[in-house]
């Protein structure tokens, strides 16, 4: 069978959903594992996206969180208000599946700018709803390309947090979440050690370690 990197990394992310995990869906590549993962072996999956949508069963694959498709046979759908103080803020969100510009040794994400902040390379879309799915969702799942620009030592600006500096920190600044539990790239997976470090536990078939 032939298949891309792209579609390799999306089918191994979809693997990490579990049958019945409420799941708060990010725009890209996450929107796209966790609806492959609903069609395959997660069909109790609920999908809750930040535009205020509970239960999502999309009919095709959905252009945006904003999607008119996303409403068509959900549960309910609210405000956004609702999403985040009803359903994240209170745990009922056992998955954050994320995206990110730039990914640290500790999970941070970076969705706002590369260079400096007040006078940036690049300025990114910024944080959405990311920043309060990392701090308390259950669990999350970063995807992105495996590209040694997406990895630097420390993210250029800190849009949501992973371990920040170590599971430690992350303990002590009170957010309920888990932390980022695996990174999944184009070439492989990375988990985080006892420090929060991310480091590589797998790689995918055709890649050498």
């Amino acid at each position: 069978m032939e298949y891309t990197a792209s579609e390799l990394m999306t089918v191994n992310a979809a693997r990490l959903l579990r049958d019945g995990d409420v799941v708060f869906v990010g725009v890209g590549l996450p929107n796209l594992a966790c609806n492959l993962a609903r069609r395959t072996h997660a069909p109790n999956l609920l999908m809750i996206y930040e535009a205020g949508v509970v239960g999502a069963r999309p009919n095709r694959l959905p252009l945006s969180i904003g999607d008119p498709t996303l409403v068509s046979g959900s549960t309910l759908v609210c405000s956004m208000y609702e999403i985040f103080s009803l359903y994240l803020q209170r745990g009922n969100v056992d998955v954050g599946f994320l995206g990110g510009a730039q990914i640290d040794r500790y999970g941070n994400i970076n969705a706002t700018v590369i260079g400096d902040y007040d006078q940036p390379k690049v300025r990114l879309p910024g944080s959405g709803g990311s920043m309060e799915i990392a701090a308390w969702a259950n669990r999350c799942y970063i995807i992105t390309p495996h590209q040694k620009r997406r990895f630097p030592q420390r993210v250029d600006f800190r849009t949501s947090g992973g371990f920040l500096d170590g599971k430690h920190q992350r303990l002590e600044s009170g957010v309920r979440g888990g932390g980022p539990q695996a990174v999944v790239t184009d070439l492989g997976i990375l988990e985080p050690d006892t420090s929060g470090k991310m480091i590589l536990t797998a790689c995918h078939p055709g890649v050498d370690g």
